[in-house]
């Protein structure tokens, strides 16, 4: 049975991670000739080709595929040893990584973030703000542990630890001609300049979805990649934006911004994710955090028939 030196797999996984030997190099703080070294002792002991070169820089083979795989699979089997460690003496330390789209995060802060430090005070949290498309990518390469999503794409290496109905609505601010409307026709917002985010956003990609459909195009005025931005645009009476409540749930509250129902199948069924990747064993503080997030998220509960418009 072959074996290897398991200390060089960081090499290689590094290497692929930034796309070059040198950019690893740099991240490890050693010379590009070292990195080589020990990625091609790999290779020679496992007889088998682990990188290719392209223009871009490197890219793994199918073996080096494997072996990637396999060590972020190591370095989330020891995480998991250390959280249950961390248990075993009660919960007082450890960590947390949750990815998420901006959407959520007045939200998880308000709520379970809040709570769960109360809690628990000297486990630690990383949040990190960011759009659909690298949210999928972070959990499934285990850069993250948890991610909050809307409108999550179908993916075989990602899995839904909780979903809710969160229905895409018209937002608008005081002064807007449609601030009281009862609904919407989803061609009616055509009328009406409209800001939107990017298209790396789940939020987005639903939209693109129901125009395709429906043969009905939003010329958008301004697109962003925060929704600070969207908010800042309909507070200021410049236009409408398309949210789901949750994410503008405090402005609700306060009477600053107005949400209008869609009379739309495709915007009404429209869900928000907490998801992990598939296969992974979440530590005892994640595990935590995720039934304190179930629990305490706004987009984690119906929305209310009387909820505030």
């Amino acid at each position: 049975m072959q074996s290897f030196h398991e200390q060089r797999l960081i090499y290689l996984y590094e290497a692929v991670k930034c796309g070059t030997i040198r950019a690893a190099a740099e991240k490890m703080a050693i010379a590009p000739s070292a990195v080589s070294r020990q990625i091609a002792l790999l290779e020679e002991e496992l007889s088998v080709a682990l990188l290719e070169r392209n223009r871009r820089g490197i890219v793994p083979t199918p073996a080096g595929l494997l072996l990637i795989d396999y060590a972020r699979q190591q370095q989330a089997h020891r995480a998991d040893m250390l959280s249950k460690i961390d248990l075993m003496r009660g919960l007082r330390s450890g960590s947390v990584s949750v990815v998420t789209g901006e959407g959520f995060v007045q939200d998880l802060v308000r709520g379970p973030l809040r709570r769960f430090r109360q809690q628990y005070p000297e486990i630690t949290v990383s949040v990190d703000i960011t759009g659909t498309t690298e949210i999928l990518r972070r959990i499934s390469e285990d850069d993250a542990e948890l991610g909050l999503v809307y409108n999550a794409p179908a993916d075989s290496r990602i899995v839904t630890r909780g979903a809710c109905v969160q229905p895409m609505c018209a937002v608008v601010g005081n002064s807007h001609a449609l601030r009281n409307a009862p609904h919407l026709q989803f061609k009616e917002l055509t009328r009406w300049p409209v800001a939107l985010m990017n298209g790396s956003y789940g939020i987005r990609q639903l939209l693109g979805h129901v125009e395709y459909s429906r043969k009905v195009r939003l010329d958008a005025v301004l697109t962003t990649n925060q929704i600070s931005v969207l908010k800042a645009f309909v507070a200021t009476g410049q236009g409408i934006t398309l949210l789901p409540p949750f994410s503008i749930s405090h402005e609700l509250s306060l009477g600053e911004l107005h949400a209008i129902p869609i009379l739309d199948d495709t915007l009404k069924s429209a869900e928000a994710h907490l998801i992990t990747r598939a296969g992974r064993q979440l530590s005892p503080a994640a595990n935590q955090f995720v039934a304190f997030c179930l629990r305490d998220m706004t987009a984690f509960r119906p929305p209310a028939a009387d909820a505030p418009r």
